[in-house]
């Protein structure tokens, strides 16, 4: 028991760790926009978006529960705590990999990839749920394109009725209106990302048999919610530069416009109880409203790097769980 206690004391720790470092990876999808236009200070921005993200965290826990079942069963794996470690570790290190070039990855991709690959190895390949796995993969991969859709429109309609407006004046308007899209963006990020390190730790409660349900604890939410945003208070700031200013030129009618796309669908996506990308949303959101603003002003080279790096993060942390297990275990 006591042996027990330790391993999931170490757990928690990386979990914790995960959540942290995705505070900070991902700060920058809630307010790479609003800082890049001067809505608001770096300071101002990071504080809302830390207080945003923890009381969405503490909100939700659907998208725990499908992290926790939907990639493999906990009760069925004799080596269960084994494979959450790698997993932990695995997505720790490409989330800091890409954080350190600047490059706005998937979180939930990493988790995902890591932990279906640990499985894999650790377990065999009938202990992964495909079924699960793929409609995860599925969400990860829809979602963005819905969110470029949504962009699209949404600046469509907005370069139409003020098409006869002053720029100056209309952008000094949704200057002050993007404080409320980028606290949504905020929120809508706890509601979704939050919830995997709550998800992940439930899971190894599961299968050390110290619980034989995948309800979210309430000191695994105040701890997960806490993380992310303390991490959030840290701010990402490589990725910040990357989201705000070198997709396009964003100004503060287009960042409005982007944050309630990626909004829309990340809170979509929680009432449906599907993890997705937030960085996936807002990034194709901001892309869908460049491109409404002007197809050549979107710096398609960029945009080609961020989209093949989402597609090789699942496989990439697979393989680096995979081969963790087998030279740790």
């Amino acid at each position: 028991m006591e042996t027990t206690i330790w391993v999931l004391g170490i757990v928690v720790f990386l979990a914790l760790a995960f959540d942290f470092i995705n505070g900070f990876h991902d700060t920058a999808n809630a307010i790479a926009t609003s800082v890049s236009t001067r809505a608001l200070t770096p300071r101002r921005a990071i504080l809302m978006a830390a207080v945003m993200n923890f009381v969405g965290a503490m909100m939700f826990t659907g998208v725990a529960k499908t992290i926790g079942g939907s990639v493999t069963d906990p009760t069925t794996l004799d080596n269960g705590i084994e494979v959450v470690i790698v997993t932990l570790i695995a997505a720790i290190i490409w989330n800091l990999v890409t954080w350190w070039f600047g490059i706005p990855s998937s979180s939930s991709h990493a988790l995902i990839g890591a932990l279906a690959g640990a499985v894999l190895v650790g377990a065999g390949a009938d202990k992964v749920k495909w079924s699960g796995f793929i409609d995860i993969v599925g969400g990860l991969l829809i979602s963005p394109l819905i969110a470029f859709a949504i962009g699209y429109v949404v600046m469509t309609i907005l370069k139409y009725i003020f098409a006869k407006r002053s720029p100056h004046n209309v952008n000094k308007g949704f200057r002050t209106v993007q404080i409320f899209t980028a606290a949504l963006q905020a929120f809508t990020h706890g509601t979704n990302d939050a919830q995997k390190a709550m998800g992940i730790i439930t899971f190894a409660l599961v299968a050390a048999g110290v619980q034989d349900h995948l309800d979210v604890p309430l000191w695994v939410k105040i701890s997960a919610a806490t993380a992310m945003a303390l991490g959030t208070s840290i701010g990402g700031w490589k990725i910040i530069k990357t989201m705000g200013t070198k997709i396009f030129k964003i100004e503060p009618i287009n960042g409005f416009a982007a944050d309630l796309s990626a909004a829309s669908v990340i809170f979509t996506a929680t009432l449906l109880h599907l993890p997705v990308s937030t960085t996936h949303a807002i990034t194709s959101a901001i892309l869908g409203v460049g491109s409404a603003k002007r197809f050549s002003a979107v710096k398609w080279g960029l945009a080609g790097r961020i989209i093949i790096t989402w597609f090789i993060t699942i496989p990439i942390t697979g393989a680096l769980a995979g081969l963790l297990y087998w030279i740790i275990f």
